[in-house]
């Protein structure tokens, strides 16, 4: 039986510094553009990666783009997930082309909601300190947006979203969505979800291999969708998805 993990990464592999617990054992796993560590795995962390190492193919779902993706220090090998299932990697780490279309395709009704909102909200930043708003472009194309804000906290971003965000029409029928979770709030065409790219996937894999054992891996809200697609769900303590879920 072939076993995949497919794999979060930031904040369920490896998390900013200030959001690690007291551990002389850090590992750095991601890194800045100039090369600075800003990314670490704890000691668990690390057990963790060598245990699916071991046993399992591993492939990488994240909102990454592939410069910060390529920024990770890990032996990825399998195909890999980005901007929230915008892009998927093949083995050799090119786009891979059916899917590409794909999305392209899909996102061509979409694509002029998505920019008056974009528009709306850096409006909105521009005349507030300390939001940084900015919008993801890879392999040629705009995939989404999201906002940061330097106090590091959510009260701000959840300013802009009852401000802004909640009252744009796209939202409301579904054509968009928003995710928030800590200091980072992304506003994404429907198409582009994670579930999507990993649904792909496993149809694929469900060819390959006359049996298939499965596990989702991920800390937000947003990857519950794509773990649901799994046969078994993985989630760090004190995340977004665990605190929602104790609290149901």
């Amino acid at each position: 039986m072939q076993r995949y993990i497919f794999l979060d990464l930031d904040d369920t592999l490896f998390q900013t510094r200030r959001k690690c617990l007291e551990d002389d054992r850090l590992q750095a796993r991601a890194f800045l553009p100039d090369g600075t560590a800003n990314s670490f795995a704890t000691h668990k962390q690390q057990w963790l990666w060598q245990w699916f190492a071991q046993g399992f193919k591993i492939v990488p779902v994240t909102a990454r783009d592939a410069g910060s993706f390529a920024r990770v220090n890990l032996p990825f090998t399998e195909e890999a997930v980005l901007n929230h299932g915008a892009v998927i990697l093949d083995k050799s780490g090119a786009p891979n082309t059916a899917w590409m279309v794909s999305i392209l395709a899909q996102l061509t009704g979409f694509h002029g909601h998505f920019l008056d909102l974009w528009h709306r909200i850096e409006a909105h930043c521009q005349l507030r300190c300390g939001y940084k708003p900015r919008l993801v472009r890879d392999f040629g194309s705009t995939w989404y947006g999201f906002v940061k804000h330097t106090d590091g906290t959510e009260a701000p971003l959840l300013d802009l979203l009852h401000a802004v965000i909640n009252h744009h029409p796209a939202i409301a029928d579904g054509t968009l969505y928003w995710h928030l979770n800590g200091n980072n709030l992304a506003v994404l065409p429907k198409p582009i979800a994670k579930e999507n790219a990993v649904a792909y996937l496993l149809r694929h894999y469900q060819q390959e291999h006359s049996e298939l054992l499965t596990f989702g891996a991920g800390d937000s809200k947003t990857d519950a969708a794509f773990m649901s697609l799994c046969d078994y769900a993985l989630i760090p303590k004190n995340t977004q998805l665990s605190r929602y879920l104790a609290a149901a």
